[in-house]
């Protein structure tokens, strides 16, 4: 939901709360009327004059307030004392439009007021006084809680800017050093292998063009991350030879469905760099997704050399090494979904590491 939308919604609930409680607030007072002052109209003609009465004092306070202090904050002694002198005003309007639907000729505001029956006009007013305090109250503490969603939604603003801010560096962490080496390799290549240099150097057009497009958005879809990772896979492919072999499974129907971008990069990164690169013999890498109660499970195995015995999963890679810890893609994940999403890493059969994230779908963190 957008913060606009959010704060519209808050304007609207104010509202109907503000007249549910006057409808609730004015139906005591014609049952007080009929019963305990055993008015001798039916109720059903006390309820629509204390319906009226009431909601024309409430006009005359909100205009009056309005016409004082316009979009300031009202002075809580003046406003009271509005309520108060609102109350015969309320009073004549209200019961002269009651009495016209009834067919009764109203009296003038000056002969209501000249009139030896005054009880209602000093009830009244002490109602409306009570009512001021209570709405008084209750529009505090609403702009408490409207002050307390601006305060959250200005937070998850810097959230969202911290975020990209940590993209661009996740970014500047994995591109530079990948890049050189195979800018190295595309060099080697020319001279000995100019058909599959010139493959290579399409698979890395492809490449930059995909994180590039990644790092201007705060969403992506499944097939463009994909297709991200295999053009990054293909590279590798090249570079390690007959060391590194690749699957990606895509089912189709999940193609058109949103994530945040850069979030398996890494994990294949640390697959390849810490699984199959130290291993003579290389390995495979395996990227896959599927939907399970409501959410994405993506998948990066691999058939490495597997967790080291002195593995931490709480270390947090330093912002200046070039790799990425796995403490920090779990911040990342948790920032960006919220306690329903994971990251774990565990051993793979019969070798290797396999790392999973699961993914609420419909987050509206992202």
């Amino acid at each position: 939901m957008k913060i606009t939308d959010r704060f519209n919604t808050l304007t609207r609930e104010k509202i109907m709360r503000e007249v549910g409680m006057m409808v609730a607030l004015n139906t005591l007072i014609a049952v007080f009327v009929k019963l305990v002052l055993h008015s001798k109209q039916g109720f059903f003609m006390v309820w629509v004059f204390s319906m009226l009465i009431g909601f024309s004092i409430n006009v005359v306070i909100s205009l009056s307030s309005y016409l004082i202090w316009r979009k300031q904050e009202p002075n809580r002694i003046a406003f009271m004392l509005i309520c108060i002198a609102a109350a015969p005003v309320g009073y004549f309007i209200g019961s002269s439009i009651g009495l016209f639907l009834y067919g009764i000729d109203a009296p003038s505001f000056v002969t209501l007021m000249q009139s030896g029956n005054r009880a209602p006009i000093v009830v009244s007013a002490f109602i409306s006084l009570f009512a001021g305090i209570f709405f008084w109250n209750q529009n505090k503490l609403n702009d408490i809680k409207l002050a307390q969603e601006k305060e959250k939604a200005r937070t998850a603003a810097i959230e969202r800017q911290a975020l990209q801010a940590q993209l661009q560096l996740l970014q500047a962490q994995i591109e530079p050093h990948m890049l050189f080496n195979t800018l190295a390799n595309l060099q080697g290549l020319i001279a000995i292998d100019t058909e599959r240099a010139q493959y290579m150097l399409e698979q890395l057009i492809r490449y930059l063009r995909a994180t590039l497009n990644s790092a201007r958005t705060e969403k992506t879809t499944l097939k463009h991350e994909f297709e991200l990772m295999h053009a990054y896979l293909e590279l590798l492919a090249i570079r390690m030879g007959k060391r590194l072999t690749y699957a990606i499974d895509l089912p189709v129907e999940l193609e058109g469905k949103e994530i945040a971008p850069m979030l398996l990069q890494p994990l294949v990164e640390n697959a390849i760099k810490h699984g199959l690169e130290p291993k003579v013999e290389g390995g495979k890498v395996t990227v896959s997704v599927k939907m399970e109660h409501q959410c994405l499970i993506l998948t990066v195995g691999d058939t490495g050399l597997g967790l080291p015995a002195d593995y931490d999963e709480n270390y947090r890679a330093p912002d200046h090494q070039s790799h990425v810890g796995n403490a920090n893609i779990r911040e990342r994940v948790l920032a960006l979904y919220g306690e329903k999403a994971s990251f774990t890493l565990v051993n793979n059969q019969p070798c290797g590491v396999l790392a999973e994230l699961r993914l609420p779908l419909n987050s509206n963190s992202i």
